[in-house]
Parts: structure tokens; C-alpha cells; sequence
């Protein structure tokens, strides 16, 4: 009984100890607001790409964060919000439940706002537009990719997250939102949209005949859940229709599911590497074409400044390959790999997990991809793409070898 005695009040002495040492409690003494940051930290600890985690020590950012009061959950966003921010890379980040919520609906295919993807700007940390979804009332204001948000409803973006900005831009159909735009070097402007429910038909298809030959011609606009599939459907349609040549138009296309990106890749592709990804061992995982391509017709790739992320893993996999003429002007460079988290009440996060290469090792964040053809992006509208208006489209046709 004695050594039972000794034993318990040693192991005591020891948490006591490694509680003076640590400044933190033991696990078993976390109230549920410190276990849901402790959660947050756990889970970049396992995933976050960069081990050096921006060359800080994350132990000690853990230990200072849960000195904190942390009395309510209110408490433990922000203190996980600034926990993140020592990072100093804004795709991770903290998703509060409504914010998570959203994010999932818009991967899904649907969306309710104004209908603009952003992303922060990399040397001044503004929020910047990566691209305006097609037929979106941002779209149609004129909203231009690379363009600053200055302002939401007179509240300046510096004071707001990625997220924040994000939902503030949402809401009921029919109501207003406020944008300041500051777009290059002219004045900023103020440009009021009327938010709509924005449906993301993520492939827009027609078979067009230039010169007698069938052309398939289709643009991705997002790559949501449904994209693959639609794409899919739509390259079997036009094979049997006689199609004799492809243009893919990823213009103003800013990402999603990478997932989605690899399996078109592998309606264009019968072998050779895709993308390859490293982590922060700097391991490099390889996915390649599984022998599943539907068509060796000749292809062209519309690109510009607004093709991003999933886009750029698309773009590359096809140029690199020699398997398509990408035509237009150099992408966003977004070459960052995030992935979701659940946490314990709903919330979540979204963590760097890796950076992507092209097959021929390109790296393609902040530094985009160069098309084989520069053709100047055209100030037309939507209904013009696609169309003998079109500047890309018609080089495009030219490097099919369809001339008129």
C-alpha cells in the first residue's frame, strides 16, 4: 500500500513538473475551449508542408497560445486565428463552422453571392481577385482577375481574414453589397452588385465547325465535384459527333478539387506523369495517367491570369506532356495544396499540406505558367467566348491547324 501510495504521488510530482516546465497543463485538465486549440495545433503539427512552420518553434507558439484566458469558444477562434497568423501563409487558416459550411457547398457546385473567388495578395497581403465566376454579377460589373478588394460595405479588407471577406460578400438573394476595386494603377472605384444564387455549371460545351472541320469546344469554369463527369459526357458526345480537334478554355478558371483536376488530366492523357506533389520532407509523390484518356484528338488550352491552382496542375500536365498548345497569357501561380480538417464542433481548417510540380518540375507558385503562344487576353464579353471575337480562341484554331 505504501508503494502504491509512493507510486501515485510520483506520477503526480511529475505532471506538477512538467507543468512548471511546459507553462501548460496536463491533457487530462484542458477545459473544451483548450482542447479544441490544442486540436487545431495537433493538426498542423501532423500536416502543415513547411516543418520549420515559418522558422518558429510551435511548441512554444502551443504553450504561449494556451497560457491564454481562454473562457469561452468566441476566445478559442481567435486565439487559433493567431496561432495561424504566425505561419505568415493565408491558405491556412481557420474555418469557423458557417465558414466550413460554405466552403464544402462550394466544392459541391453551388454558390450564393457575388460570385468571386480570392486569394491574398502575396507582397502586400491585400485581398486580391483570382477570378470572377462566369455569369456572375462580379463578372458582369467587370471585376478583372489580379484586381485589389479595398473595401467591403466601407470596411477596409486589411481589417478582415480571406474568410471574413469572403462572408461578407455572401447573402440573400436580391440584397446589396458595396465593393471598392482598385484595379492596376488607376483610382479605386466603388462598384455595388446585387447578390444572386449562382449556379456553377462547371462545363459550358458547344461543337462548333470551323472550315468544315467539328471542333469541341469547352470550357471548365471550376473544378466542383461535377466537373470530371460533365467533361467526360460531353468529350463522348462530341466523339460521336465527328469532332476532329478539342479547345479546352480554362480561362478565368481559378481551381477547386484537385482531385478533379488529375481525372480530366486523364481524359487527355494515356500515360506520362500528371503533377508531383512535395511535402515537407520533401518527398515527391508522383500521380500519373492510368491508360484511360477518351480521345488523341489534337487539343488547345486557353489560359490567362485568372487560371489558377487546379487549373495550373491541368495546364502544366498538358503542356509538359506535349499532349496540347496551351494559348493566351501567364496563369495566377497558385501551386499550393490545401486539405480540410474537422474540428470537434463544426469548425475546421484548411492546412497546407504540399506544394505541386508540372512533370517537367516547374514550380508553379507565384510564378504561374508561360503558354507556348502569348496572345493577349481580349476585352469581350462572356457570350463572345468561344467565338470568331475572341483573339485566344482564334489562335487556338490557327495552332489546330484550322485556319480560315
Amino acid at each position: 500500500m505504501v508503494r502504491a501510495s509512493f507510486w501515485f504521488s510520483w506520477i503526480l510530482s511529475l505532471q506538477v513538473a512538467l507543468f512548471w516546465l511546459w507553462g501548460t497543463p496536463p491533457a487530462t485538465a484542458f477545459t473544451p475551449e483548450q482542447q479544441l486549440v490544442l486540436q487545431a495545433w495537433r493538426t498542423v503539427n501532423q500536416a502543415y508542408y513547411d516543418e520549420s512552420f515559418n522558422h518558429q518553434n510551435w511548441w512554444l507558439t502551443r504553450d504561449r497560445t494556451l497560457k491564454q484566458q481562454i473562457p469561452n469558444e468566441e476566445a478559442a477562434y481567435q486565439a487559433i486565428t493567431k496561432m495561424m497568423a504566425t505561419l505568415d501563409e493565408p491558405f491556412t487558416r481557420l474555418l469557423r463552422p458557417e465558414q466550413y459550411r460554405s466552403l464544402k457547398v462550394n466544392t459541391a457546385g453551388e454558390l450564393s453571392g457575388v460570385g468571386l473567388q480570392i486569394g491574398v495578395k502575396a507582397d502586400s497581403k491585400s485581398i486580391e481577385v483570382i477570378a470572377p465566376i462566369a455569369g456572375s454579377p462580379a463578372a458582369q460589373a467587370g471585376i478583372l482577375p489580379h484586381d485589389v478588394i479595398v473595401e467591403i460595405d466601407a470596411v477596409p479588407t486589411s481589417e478582415l481574414t480571406l474568410d471574413t471577406a469572403a462572408v461578407k460578400m455572401r447573402g440573400a438573394k436580391g440584397t446589396n453589397v458595396s465593393l471598392l476595386i482598385q484595379t492596376a494603377d488607376r483610382s479605386p472605384r466603388e462598384i455595388i452588385l446585387i447578390r444572386q444564387k449562382i449556379e456553377l455549371n462547371p462545363v459550358t460545351a458547344e461543337l462548333h465547325t470551323e472550315n468544315g472541320r467539328k471542333i469541341g469546344y469547352l470550357r471548365l469554369a471550376q473544378f466542383s465535384a461535377k466537373a470530371a463527369q460533365e467533361l467526360s459526357d460531353n468529350i463522348t458526345k462530341f466523339k460521336q459527333q465527328g469532332a476532329t480537334a478539342y479547345v479546352l478554355d480554362l480561362r478565368n478558371n481559378p481551381g477547386g478539387l484537385v482531385q478533379a483536376g488529375v481525372e480530366i488530366a486523364r481524359q487527355w492523357l494515356d500515360d506520362g506523369t500528371i503533377v508531383y506533389t512535395v511535402d515537407r520532407k520533401g518527398a515527391i509523390d508522383e500521380i500519373d495517367a492510368n491508360g484511360t484518356a477518351l480521345t488523341d484528338a489534337p487539343l488547345a488550352v486557353l489560359v490567362n491570369e485568372g487560371t489558377a491552382s487546379a487549373s495550373e496542375i491541368l495546364a502544366g500536365a498538358l503542356q509538359d506532356n506535349g499532349r496540347a498548345t496551351l494559348i493566351g497569357t501567364k496563369t495566377f501561380g497558385k501551386g499550393l495544396i490545401q486539405s480540410l480538417f474537422d474540428l470537434p464542433n463544426g469548425s475546421g481548417l484548411a492546412v497546407t499540406v504540399a506544394k505541386y510540380e508540372t512533370p517537367n518540375h516547374h514550380d508553379i507558385h507565384k510564378l504561374g505558367i508561360t503558354p507556348d503562344r502569348i496572345v493577349p487576353t481580349p476585352e469581350i464579353s462572356l457570350e463572345a467566348a468561344g467565338t470568331k471575337q475572341d483573339s485566344q480562341y482564334v489562335a487556338a484554331i490557327a495552332a489546330l491547324g484550322i485556319g480560315s
